[in-house]
This record gives C-alpha cells, structure tokens and sequence, in this order.
C-alpha cells in the first residue's frame, strides 16, 4: 500500500492512479479453485471456442475483486471503502493486460464523514471498457 491520502488532498476531476493486471491461465485456474467457479470457460480453451467465445475468459468476480483493489490501494488504511458496484460489460482473455482506472466524481462531507463518489473501470490495451462501476470511499482528515 501507498502513503495516506487524505481527504483535502483530493478535489473533484482527480484521478486514481492506474492498476495494471496481468492475468495469465494459471491465475484463473487457481481463481477457480478459491472461489469454486469451475465452468469451462474459465479454464478450457476448447470448450469456449466450442462456445463462441475468443478464448477462455476472465470470471467477472475476479475482475470486480481487481476493480476493488483500485480503490483500496487509492484510499489506503484508514480510508473505507463504503459502496462498491460493478457491471460487466465485455470480455477479458489472459494474455491481455487489463487496466485499473478512475476518477472522482463528486467531493463532500455528510455528518463525520468525508465522502468521495468514483467512477472506476477496467479497460483492454484497446481502451474498451470492458468492467464499469462506481464507489463511494471515506478518507480521513489532515484536522483530525
């Protein structure tokens, strides 16, 4: 994890910073065997093809965990992660690096808290969104 940010270091536009992945065959089968999604198409390249698809493809959870990741990284210990959604909206293939990115949308205080709204995604080396989501984070005070 990186250093703190705080709440009056961010402003409306901002960026959060970019998450690249990787992910190999090898990640999806032992992704499978954590989260007990074993359909073929996960880790069968001939079963997919059979099923109109480029490749094996990515489980959808495991690029919403990725999505997550891009906000706790960003937030850091003492900021929450407070909602958390996501939408799939294309298919990913190993072999491919897949990009974390985001933005804050709106700044703003409500009670005790210093709230952030995002919009984050995943994109291919092709800039396709292929995973959509928003998020409303806590970050801690420099006054506190």
């Amino acid at each position: 994890m990186g250093e703190q940010i705080y709440f009056e270091d961010v402003d409306e536009g901002a960026e959060i910073p970019t998450l690249r992945k990787d992910p190999t065959t090898q990640q999806l089968v032992k992704y499978a065997g954590a989260s007990g999604d074993y359909y073929q198409i996960h880790y069968d390249k001939d079963f997919a093809l059979g099923n109109g698809l480029p490749n094996v493809i990515l489980h959808g959870a495991l690029k919403g965990a990725w999505m997550g990741q891009i906000l706790t990284d960003w937030i850091g210990e003492q900021g929450t992660l407070k909602k958390f959604t996501t939408q799939y909206r294309g298919m990913d293939v190993p072999g491919t690096p897949i990009y974390g990115k985001g933005v804050v949308n709106k700044k703003y205080v409500e009670g005790d808290e210093r709230l952030l709204e995002c919009e984050i995604w995943l994109e291919n080396s092709e800039g396709q969104k292929t995973t959509t989501g928003s998020a409303i984070v806590s970050l801690p005070s420099r006054d506190s």
